[in-house]
């Protein structure tokens, strides 16, 4: 390059050997006397921003350039005598990668907390890839980079995926259900989680050229209980189920063989006639058989077994003695009053006469019911 020398002017250009830097200064030892005249040449993936007395002074796209400055060869060093022959006209050129840095990783380090509306508080763990690219090179020296020689994707990269586990905490909260919605749901919520990073990208100059969801993840044990749930939805009749592993369990004790074979193969056998005497005379009853026994308290509306006389839940008489003729709940013998709406168990409810036809209505009507007017 010929940087700080006396006679040869400087070629400054910079090729991304590893792949990884998003920028680069020339002179690498910090900044130099560039001279008046020097060239430089910007590919097309990249961007050059020159700094000149500390100041960034001009930028440059692709193609070849040359530098003004105030360092003239040989005059400048004669006149930077008083300076130990150093000029203090100091300036450095940073080249920066426009490229897309792809396959950035971020993840959970700890399980974030989930509120799931199935299962409960859950803790999830939740891992993916993203891409980057400067945007704006002015901006990203100054508020990233600063006056470091080289910035890799490695010294920021830890700091961004902290940033994007901080906002997804926040993003599942807000549009997660349960981790049932998940399956086909990772393309949704990656595109609605990038959308909210891109401010926090362009603060320093950066582009979030595309965010990926990997995995969504519950714990171990979590998952085992899905897995049993899943289970359970298959089985239609738990008493069959259950009879079969019986028989299963039964006919593997009896092919064993040895003593712990006979004597499991004999206490199954005990069990035998109470396990499937329901089956064997028909005195099981089915799920649809059990709900025709059942009724619904007119109370508290739950279900309850029909020949109850009370409630089991609310406590509420089902035998019916004697109504209250304003309300319709049931009064207990001698009563002389609801307990409900307070009217005289005895007196007959007030009829509300409409004013415009005068047809008779139901105590508190509002609307007449011939009519449709409204009453009072």
């Amino acid at each position: 390059m010929g940087v700080d020398n006396l006679i040869l002017l400087e070629n400054l250009e910079w090729f991304d050997e590893s792949g990884r830097e998003l920028l680069h200064r020339l002179p690498e030892q910090g900044s130099g006397e560039i001279k008046f005249g020097a060239q430089l040449t910007v590919r097309e993936s990249q961007a050059a921003v020159m700094y000149y007395k500390g100041r960034a002074c001009d930028a440059f796209g692709p193609g070849r350039h040359t530098l003004k400055t105030g360092n003239i060869p040989i005059l400048t060093k004669i006149l930077s005598a008083p300076w130990g022959m150093i000029s203090p006209l100091r300036a450095e050129v940073y080249f920066v990668n426009l490229k897309v840095f792809t396959d950035l990783k971020w993840g959970t380090r700890d399980p974030v907390a989930f509120r799931d509306a199935e299962l409960g508080l859950v803790r999830l763990r939740a891992h993916g890839v993203f891409n980057i690219r400067v945007v704006q090179p002015v901006l990203f020296i100054n508020t990233l980079a600063g006056t470091m020689g080289k910035y890799s994707t490695e010294q920021i990269e830890e700091y961004l995926k902290r940033v994007i586990v901080s906002r997804l905490n926040d993003f599942l909260g807000e549009k997660l259900n349960t981790l049932f919605d998940l399956p086909g749901s990772f393309d949704e919520l990656a595109t609605g989680l990038g959308k909210r990073l891109a401010k926090d990208f362009s603060r320093f100059g950066l582009a979030l050229d595309g965010l990926y969801i990997t995995s969504i993840t519950p714990p171990q044990e979590v998952q085992e209980a899905i897995d049993d749930r899943s289970r359970l939805s298959v089985i239609q009749d738990m008493d069959k189920f259950v009879r079969m592993k019986a028989a299963m369990a039964m006919e593997k004790a009896a092919t064993a063989g040895g003593e712990a074979g006979a004597g499991l193969g004999l206490g199954m056998g005990m069990m035998m006639p109470g396990m499937f005497g329901n089956l064997q005379t028909g005195g099981g009853k089915s799920g649809s058989e059990e709900k025709k026994n059942t009724v619904q308290c007119r109370e508290c509306e739950n279900a309850i077994p029909a020949d109850a006389r009370f409630c089991p839940y609310c406590g509420h008489q089902q035998v019916v003695m004697k109504q209250c003729v304003n309300c319709g709940k049931n009064l207990s013998p001698g009563a002389r009053f609801c307990p409900r709406c307070g009217h005289p168990a005895d007196e007959k409810p007030t009829i509300t006469v409409c004013p415009h036809c005068h047809a008779d209505n139901l105590p508190g009507a509002t609307f007449c019911n011939q009519c449709g007017r409204k009453i009072g």
